[in-house]
């Protein structure tokens, strides 16, 4: 994991350090009056903590990069951030319409679970083609107690013949592990949201914002941008556009 550029280790090994660059990053914003952390923001924390770059748009599923490396970036809201032993994290919209042709796909459950998979794979296939490792950085978040884990893991492709799908009570498709019998994804045919179950490794670390900060005052802030009333200038109606 980098910092600072000056060395990587092992996936899943996680400085201390990076808990620190994550953490005032989330009190900043908690400074200036934002509630919670999400998806495209947490992104954009991550990139600015490892000195790397957030892509506005993901190449496949890599949405951070340094060097070599890049990440899948999510986070994942939880009131048991330092206790939770498995999460779901929303990977992506597999539409199996457009990549397969499969139009009902409750017509073969299989085969649209595997044609799921597919996308999946083909996703981390196109990450791969540009950079050379390729990793999943969740954030389990619980911004009422200001508690977080963070979670490092490769990312994997699937193999669809080692998988079953069913379908649960909300007419949703669940995937398990043919050996283990485990729950792995979920994908809702509706929206196309594919959902992939991911244990919490040892290697996760936990921290705690211990001094949750006041928010600034709007005054406060406009005195450090040296606002003054003239940025805000009047601007003339624009005229009607011709009918046709």
């Amino acid at each position: 994991m980098p910092h600072g550029a000056t060395s990587t280790v092992c996936c899943g090994e996680l400085p201390p350090s990076l808990a620190v660059q994550i953490g005032k990053r989330i009190v900043h914003r908690l400074a200036v009056g934002q509630v919670d952390i999400e998806g495209n923001d947490f992104g954009a924390i991550f990139a600015q903590s490892i000195d790397g770059t957030h892509r506005g748009k993901p190449l496949g599923v890599a949405d951070v990069w340094w060097e070599s490396c890049a990440w899948s970036v999510k986070t994942v809201k939880s009131s048991k951030a330092f206790t939770v032993g498995k999460i779901r994290v929303i990977s992506g919209r597999n539409n199996v319409n457009y990549s397969f042709g499969i139009k009902d796909p409750y017509a073969d459950i299989a085969a649209t679970g595997d044609g799921v998979l597919k996308i999946w794979n083909s996703r981390v296939d196109e990450a791969l083609s540009e950079y050379e490792d390729l990793r999943i950085f969740i954030m389990v978040r619980d911004m009422d107690a200001l508690e977080f884990t963070l979670v490092e893991i490769a990312a994997e492709q699937y193999v669809p013949s080692e998988y079953r799908w069913e379908k649960n009570k909300e007419n949703n498709f669940e995937g398990f592990d043919v050996q283990r019998g485990e729950h792995c994804f979920t994908y809702q045919p509706g929206s196309a949201q594919f959902t992939v179950m991911h244990r919490i490794p040892a290697s996760a670390y936990r921290f705690r914002i211990a001094h949750k900060p006041g928010m600034l005052e709007q005054e406060h802030v406009l005195r450090l941008t040296g606002f003054q009333d003239d940025w805000i200038v009047p601007v003339s109606a624009m005229p009607c556009a011709p009918s046709i």
